[in-house]
């Protein structure tokens, strides 16, 4: 019976059902705690509360998705692109690493929450505030998985390849890259996460619309339905891409299993 149930565990219908059925759970639970102990909707609506409210407000909802959802993207994309650049020279170069990786670290100490106030002197309202603090949380864990996966390639391998001839850029392409793609996939399903959270924090502060926006509307107004709407909005968004990046993990490398 165990070894038939391990079996099970590994197998993608566990891996649908079991976080299914966790949810329905939770929210079963969640529905018969706040009957029970009759907690006033202010406080914690009830999940058929918050259904309501998201079909009742769903046009509202759906607009501030569409508003965070592009700003999370565009700073996913750039962080993307920036993490793998400064990655890969940091992974590849011990003055870089020297240089560069302690800036790296302290700047990700700072709480991007504190340079939002910043931003909006900067840049206004709106949508650049909310990508540029997406773009500084999602850019540290790509960059830093990315030179980790560089710096772990044996040297050996190296100088194996040196004395056959290679170039470095053979090296980098031909050894490096592949080797540091596992550490890769594993910040991005990170990153999207971090992205739509300095998308949030930049709206709840510098912006009149999105996600963020809306979620402080609503608790000021003690529309606490509404607010668990915009909350579970982000939730949906943030388990469907980090399923889509688990997917393309599994595709782009099928070579591991």
């Amino acid at each position: 019976m165990k070894k038939s149930f391990d079996r099970f565990l590994q197998t993608q219908t566990a891996s649908v059902v079991l976080p299914a059925v966790t949810i329905v759970l939770t929210l079963v639970l969640w529905q018969v705690g706040v009957g029970l102990f009759n907690v006033p909707r202010f406080i914690l609506p009830a999940p058929t509360q918050i259904l309501a409210a998201m079909n009742q407000w769903s046009p509202v909802i759906l607009r501030h998705s569409l508003t965070t959802l592009t700003s999370t993207l565009l700073a996913f994309a750039l962080a993307l692109v920036g993490g793998i650049l400064l990655g890969s020279i940091i992974g590849s170069s011990r003055l870089a690493h020297l240089c560069l990786y302690p800036l790296l670290v302290g700047f990700n100490t700072i709480p991007k929450v504190a340079l939002v106030p910043l931003l909006a002197i900067w840049f206004g309202l709106g949508t650049i505030p909310a990508v540029i603090t997406a773009f500084l949380l999602a850019f540290f864990p790509i960059a830093v998985n990315v030179a980790v996966g560089l710096e772990t390639v044996e040297a050996e391998m190296r100088d194996v390849l040196r004395s056959l001839g290679a170039s470095s850029w053979e090296i980098f392409t031909k050894v490096g890259l592949p080797h540091s793609m596992p550490y890769l996939f594993a910040s991005l399903k990170v990153a999207i996460s971090f992205a739509f959270v300095g998308s949030v924090i930049s709206e709840t502060v510098a912006s009149n619309q999105g996600l963020g926006y809306l979620i402080v509307s609503a608790s000021s107004s003690f529309d606490v339905p509404l607010a668990f709407a915009g909350l579970a909005a982000l939730g949906i968004m943030g388990i469907l891409l980090y399923t889509f990046f688990a997917a393309l993990e599994r595709y782009v490398l099928s070579w591991r299993q």
